[in-house]
C-alpha cells in the first residue's frame, strides 16, 4: 500500500505550479479580467462558465460545480488517481514524491517493477508469434491482427521457467519476479512460472502501464507436453525435479482463467480490464459498459463497441463504481440473465447508490440464457447489441424490481417490508434529486413516507441569528480566500469560546493556515477534500470579494473584533445566569475571581459605544 504524500509538498508543488498552464495545455482558456475562463470540459455547455484564477490557483465551473486544484483537475480531466496526478505534477515541476509510512521499498523498486512487467508483457508477446495453439486459439475466436496489437495479447510458454528463464535468474531478479506474482512457489520451496501454456491478457492502470496479467488456460493432448525434467536421487534412481514436482501439484490444469494475486502494483477490487483502451479511443468517453470476461471487452472492442471494460474476477466494488463514474456520467452493468447474473447485478447496485450522484445514469442490461457478451455481438451484430443497450433497465427500475419481487404489494405487510429493505438503502444515495425521486417512487409503491439522514455531505447546521452566521462566514470566506490573513491575528483567540455554527471550523481554517503559511486557496481546498464541509468552501471560495489586499484585511480583523465582543457578551450572560441561578438555590455567590471578572465585563458593556 503506499504511503501518504505530506501535505507540506503539496503544498509546495501547488505554489511551484501555475493551474493556468495545467489547464491550458488540455483546454483553450481565454483571458477574463483577473482570471481566465473557457468552456467547461465536464459538461456540455455553449457560453464560457468554467474560471480559473491564478491568484487562487483553482479552477471553478458555475454550471456543473466542478472544482479543485491542479490535483483535482488531472484526477479529472485525465482521470488520474489522486497519487498519480501528483506525480505527474512533480514531474513537471522536477519534484522526486516522498511517501510517508506504508510505502516499505523505495519509490525505484515500483519503477523496476513497471519495467519488469513491461518485459514480461513483450515476453509473452513474441512466444505468441512462436506458438501455432495460441495463435489458433485467438483466431478461432475472431480476433484480427489489429485486436491482438491493441490488447498486447500473448502466450506463456508450456514449460517450468520460460518467464524466469527469459528475464534474469540472479536472485536480485528472482525477487523481484515473485514481488511482480510472475513466480509462484511449491511445497518444498521451488520457485516457478505463474503462467504456464496459457495466452496472456495484460492489465494495464490508466497511465497504460502493465501492472498485472489474466491468462487463459490451453488444453493439449498429453503427447505434445512437454518432458518433465529430471535428477538423480542419491541411489541413482530418477526422479522428478522437485520443482517439477510442486508445478504439477499446483497446475492440475489449474483454474480456466488465473490472475496476478494481489502486489504492491495490482489491486483487483480497483482496477478495470480495458480501461485504458477505452481512454486511448475517446478524448471524452460517453458511456462505459462492464461485463464479465476479457474475450468479452476485446470481443466488443473489435465490433465497434470500444467503451467496454471488465472486473477482474471480482463483483463491482465501490472502488469500481467511483472509477467508472469519474470516467463518465453513463454506465452499463452487463451480466448473465441467470440467477447468478441478476446477484452480480445487485451487487452492482449496492456499490453505485453511494456514488449515483444528480446526472449519472446506472442501466442494467442482462443476456438471454446461454449467452454472453462475445457470443451475442457475433450472433446479433453491432446494431443488434446496441440496440440492447438502449432497452437496458434503468437502476430505479431494477433496484424496485429485486427488492420486491418476493414482496406482496397489495397487502401492508408487503408493503411495509418493502419500505424497510429500501430504507437503508436509499439512505446511502447523496442528497439531490436522484434520491428525492427514489423516495417519491417507493412512496407510491408503499405509500409510506420514508425519512432518511441528510447526506454526510450536506450536514443540517442549527439556525442562527444572521448577524452572527454572517460575521464567522465572512471570516471563512476571507480566509478561504486569502489564506496569509491568519497571519495577522495571533493566538489565544477569545472568540474559540463562542457557541456559533462555523467557529470550530473558522478556528481550523485560522490553524491550518499559519502552520502551512504557504497554503493557497486550491492547496485548502485540496485539505477538505474528503471532508463534509468541502462544498460550503467551494462555494465560499468563488464568492466576489470587491477589493483589495488592504480592504480584505481590515474586514477581516473587524470580522474577529466583533466575535471577540460576541464572546464577551456570551461570557457575561453566562455569569449574570450563573449568579441568579445560585441566589434562587440560597447558595453562595460567584467566587472572588468571577466578581471581579462580571465588574470588567459590565464595565466594558457600559463603555462600549451603542
Amino acid at each position: 500500500m503506499a504511503g501518504r504524500i505530506p501535505e507540506k509538498f503539496i503544498d509546495d508543488l501547488l505554489a511551484r505550479i501555475d493551474i493556468v498552464d495545467v489547464i491550458q495545455e488540455r483546454v483553450p482558456l481565454k483571458k477574463a479580467g483577473r482570471d481566465w475562463s473557457a468552456r467547461c470540459p465536464f459538461h456540455d455547455e455553449r457560453s464560457p462558465s468554467f474560471t480559473v484564477s491564478p491568484a487562487k490557483q483553482f479552477y471553478h465551473c458555475f454550471g456543473c460545480g466542478a472544482h479543485g486544484s491542479a490535483i483535482g483537475f488531472l484526477m479529472n480531466y485525465d482521470r488520474l488517481e489522486f497519487p498519480d496526478a501528483v506525480e505527474e505534477l512533480a514531474n513537471r515541476a522536477g519534484l522526486k514524491v516522498p511517501y510517508e509510512g506504508g510505502r516499505e521499498a523505495p519509490r525505484e523498486d515500483a519503477s523496476d517493477l513497471y519495467n519488469l512487467l513491461d518485459a514480461a508483457a513483450k515476453f509473452y508477446r513474441r512466444q505468441l508469434g512462436e506458438n501455432e495453439t495460441a495463435r489458433a486459439y485467438f483466431a478461432n475466436r475472431g480476433l484480427d491482427e489489429a485486436i491482438l496489437a491493441r490488447f498486447n495479447l500473448g502466450y506463456a510458454p508450456d514449460a517450468w521457467d520460460a518467464l524466469k528463464n527469459a528475464l534474469g535468474t540472479s536472485a536480485p531478479r528472482i525477487a523481484l519476479l515473485e514481488k511482480a506474482g510472475m513466480l509462484t512457489s511449491g511445497e518444498r520451496g521451488s520457485k516457478y512460472d505463474r503462467f504456464r501454456d496459457r495466452v496472456m491478457f495484460p492489465i494495464l492502470d490508466r497511465r497504460g502501464r502493465t501492472i498485472a496479467f489474466g491468462g487463459r488456460i490451453l488444453t493439449k493432448p498429453a503427447a505434445k507436453s512437454a518432458p518433465a525434467p529430471v535428477e538423480k536421487s542419491g541411489e541413482g534412481s530418477p526422479v522428478l525435479d522437485p520443482r517439477v514436482q510442486d508445478a504439477r501439484k499446483d497446475k492440475s490444469d489449474g483454474p480456466k482463467y488465473l490472475n496476478s494475486p494481489e502486489t504492491p502494483l495490482f489491486h483487483k477490487g480497483r482496477e478495470l480490464f480495458g480501461l485504458w483502451q477505452v481512454r486511448e479511443a475517446h478524448a471524452k468517453i460517453p458511456r462505459l459498459i462492464v461485463v464479465e470476461g476479457y474475450m468479452d471487452v476485446i470481443s466488443l472492442h473489435q465490433f465497434g463497441v470500444n467503451q467496454a471494460v471488465a472486473t477482474l474476477g471480482t463483483a463491482t466494488t465501490r472502488d469500481h463504481a467511483e472509477i467508472l463514474f469519474r470516467q463518465c456520467a453513463d454506465v452499463y452493468f452487463c451480466f448473465d440473465g441467470d440467477r447468478a447474473g441478476r446477484q452480480a447485478g445487485w451487487r452492482a447496485v449496492e456499490s453505485v447508490l453511494p456514488r449515483m450522484r444528480d446526472g449519472r445514469q446506472a442501466l442494467f442490461l442482462f443476456l438471454p440464457e446461454g449467452e454472453d457478451p462475445d457470443s451475442l455481438i457475433r450472433k446479433e451484430g453491432l446494431d443488434g447489441f446496441e440496440q440492447r443497450l438502449k432497452d437496458a433497465t434503468p437502476l430505479s427500475e431494477f433496484f424496485f424490481s429485486e427488492l420486491g419481487k418476493d414482496v406482496n404489494l397489495t397487502s401492508l405487510d408487503g408493503k411495509a417490508r418493502l419500505a424497510e429493505r429500501a430504507r437503508p438503502l436509499l439512505a446511502q444515495i447523496p442528497d439531490g434529486a436522484f434520491r428525492d425521486l427514489m423516495l417519491a417512487e417507493l412512496d407510491k409503491l408503499t405509500g409510506v413516507r420514508i425519512q432518511v439522514a441528510a447526506s454526510p455531505a450536506e450536514p443540517q447546521q442549527p439556525r442562527a441569528r444572521p448577524q452572527q452566521r454572517s460575521l464567522v462566514r465572512a471570516a471563512i470566506t476571507l480566509l478561504v480566500q486569502r489564506p496569509t490573513l491568519a497571519s495577522a491575528i495571533e493566538p489565544p483567540w477569545m472568540f474559540a469560546e463562542l457557541r456559533q455554527p462555523g467557529i470550530p471550523l473558522l478556528i481550523e481554517l485560522i490553524g491550518l493556515c499559519r502552520a502551512r503559511p504557504d497554503i493557497l486557496t486550491g492547496a485548502l481546498l485540496e485539505h477538505f477534500a474528503e471532508r463534509e464541509e468541502a462544498k460550503a468552501l467551494q462555494k465560499l471560495a468563488v464568492l466576489d470579494f470587491p477589493g483589495g489586499e488592504d480592504e480584505a484585511r481590515a474586514e477581516f480583523l473587524d470580522a474577529i473584533r466583533q466575535l471577540d465582543r460576541q464572546t464577551e457578551s456570551q461570557r457575561r450572560l453566562d455569569l449574570q445566569q450563573r449568579l441568579k441561578d445560585l441566589e434562587a438555590k440560597g447558595a453562595t455567590g460567584l467566587t472572588e475571581e468571577e466578581r471581579n471578572e462580571l465588574r470588567q465585563l459590565l464595565a466594558v458593556k457600559g463603555t462600549r459605544p451603542r
